[in-house]
């Protein structure tokens, strides 16, 4: 197999660990500056079976691309420690507000302006969202085949991928000719960590908005370091439709929000006797909780 042309789908989400009264906005987007930022756990997931198959395969480059603000170019960064070539920031106030929909039909058309696409890898599912739509949906913008709930993905001779699924009641195993898109649930094998050399060398890759925030002059860096440089696309690098983007791109829209705080109101203490445990269950099952 000739190596391979990677794009890993990758999202900055809020720590949903974190949630507090000021997590959404009125108009029922999440309040992203409110909560710390993190590398979507699924995606890591599918970073590290990305960089399993450049691995297995020589020639094989793996580029992270992200849709977000400015910020999100530090999982870029991430990606690049762990053993990513680089990666693509998709940014603009044009995509803010997206629902799945729209963030699939801008991420689709980035993809079409980076050119020949071997393998698209992206996590099942955002910690934010937890809708598992924007992989199948991209796969379905670009007319490719897909493969969700991925455990594991094996590069095997004449340009086809094994690939073991995690069903509810078992696993498949799937073989199939690339281009393909695959999405890469959690019980995948955790990212592999941050690699020292990689740290040290990509420690100052940044975004063109990045360098004219910096304080620091390091110009002569990236006229002899290329690969520092991590690409920033706006609406104007791509070809779109901009009735698709953002919130009018969007049917997805909140109804309401509710903060839903649990409270113990009374406690009951049993024992382990076998009456106690018969009315505890007689409670459950008459209060629909099972049964």
């Amino acid at each position: 197999m000739k190596g391979l042309n990677i794009i890993v789908l990758a999202k900055q989400v809020p720590d949903t660990r974190n949630v507090g009264k000021d997590a959404m906005k009125a108009d029922g987007t999440v309040n992203r500056a409110a909560l710390p930022a993190i590398f979507n756990p699924e995606d890591l997931n599918a970073l590290e079976q990305a960089l399993r198959v450049k691995d297995a395969v020589p020639g094989t480059t793996v580029t992270i691309l992200t849709m977000g603000p400015g910020r999100a170019a530090e999982i870029i960064r991430e990606g690049m420690y762990r053993g990513a070539d680089g990666g693509v920031l998709l940014t603009d106030r044009a995509f803010a507000g997206s629902d799945t929909l729209a963030t699939s039909y801008a991420l689709s058309q980035a993809v079409k302006e980076l050119g020949k696409v071997d393998l698209i890898v992206a996590g099942r599912q955002a910690i934010d969202g937890d809708t598992a739509q924007v992989g199948p949906q991209v796969a379905e913008k670009l007319g490719l085949n897909q493969i969700t709930y991925a455990e594991e993905i094996v590069a095997e001779k004449g340009n086809k991928l094994k690939v073991v699924r995690r069903l509810e009641n078992g696993v498949e195993t799937v073989r199939t000719k690339l281009p393909l898109v695959v999405t890469v649930t959690g019980s995948a094998p955790d990212c592999r960590s941050r690699n020292a050399k990689r740290l040290m060398k990509f420690k100052h890759a940044k975004t063109l908005n990045e360098l004219q925030n910096e304080t620091q002059d390091y110009t002569h860096l990236y006229d002899e370091r290329p690969w520092l440089t991590i690409k920033e696309l706006t609406v104007s690098d791509i070809e779109v439709d901009h009735e698709q983007l953002g919130l009018s791109g969007s049917p997805t829209k909140v109804k309401k929000i509710e903060n839903v705080v649990l409270q113990a109101k009374e406690a009951k203490k049993l024992s382990t006797a076998d009456e106690d445990i018969d009315s505890l269950m007689k409670e459950l099952i008459e209060s629909h909780v099972i049964g």
